[in-house]
């Protein structure tokens, strides 16, 4: 499986093909599912291109993407859109419309609060388990793990050069997981060569702006489909 992430944090000014608005974003995730994804993963932003847990923003873009594809819709759930661990909550229990899952950093603080109450409203949570942090420990002694969706494995590390070792010592760190499918994914640099290796080991990976701004061989991403289709292709 192929998960696109739309935009993550960044904004017109990384890229131009980064989508921002509602419209925007549903227009990229459809393209995106047409070249092959399976889900998406986005970031609801305000009109001033912030990352928004607001129910009116989180409203407007799932009804948006989801009326243009017939996939999963996830969206963020970062400390950067929302600071305070309790008003994170408060914004799930808000939540008008809701997404299929919602990514949860299990090394921010509130993480196990944070799941709980998308779990109490039927949102699948997928636990964001980044390198160099205590995630992976925390995930797997937390009483919720078994309880989510899949395991976003975040390979941090930006080196095209280190980053699949630094993949293979996190998928170390998580061992079984509990059974829970894993998602391996790199950022930057290390998108790539982590992609590949995801695919090599038979797991979910993802693609897409939020990840990474270049195809494999350099040149600057149009948009998302066509970041979907080199990940497909052999």
């Amino acid at each position: 499986m192929i998960q696109v992430c739309l935009n993550g944090q960044r904004g017109t000014g990384d890229s131009t093909a980064v989508p921002m608005s509602p419209e925007a974003m549903a227009e990229s995730a459809a393209r995106a599912v047409a070249a092959g994804a399976a889900d998406v993963h986005v970031h609801p932003k305000t009109p001033c291109g912030d990352d928004s847990m607001s129910p009116r923003v989180v409203a407007a873009v799932v009804t948006a993407v989801r009326d243009a594809v017939d996939v999963p819709v996830g969206v963020t759930t970062g400390a950067w859109a929302e600071p305070d661990p309790a008003r994170r909550v408060e914004r799930v229990r808000s939540w008008t419309v809701l997404p299929d899952h919602a990514s949860v950093n299990w090394d921010e603080a509130g993480a196990e609060e944070l799941a709980a109450a998308l779990m109490a409203r039927g949102v699948g949570v997928e636990a964001g388990i980044r390198s160099g942090t205590d995630g992976a420990r925390r995930f797997l002694a937390s009483p919720l793990a078994p309880r989510v969706v899949r395991v976003l494995a975040e390979v941090t590390d930006p080196d095209p050069a280190t980053a699949g070792a630094t993949a293979r010592s996190l998928l170390a760190e998580l061992g079984t997981a509990h059974g829970i499918p894993v998602l391996l994914h790199g950022e930057d640099g290390g998108a790539w060569p982590v992609l590949r290796l995801a695919l090599r080991l038979g797991l979910d990976t993802r693609v897409g702006l939020e990840d990474t701004l270049f195809l494999p061989d350099g040149r600057p991403a149009d948009s998302n489909s066509q970041l979907v289709a080199a990940a497909r292709t052999p």
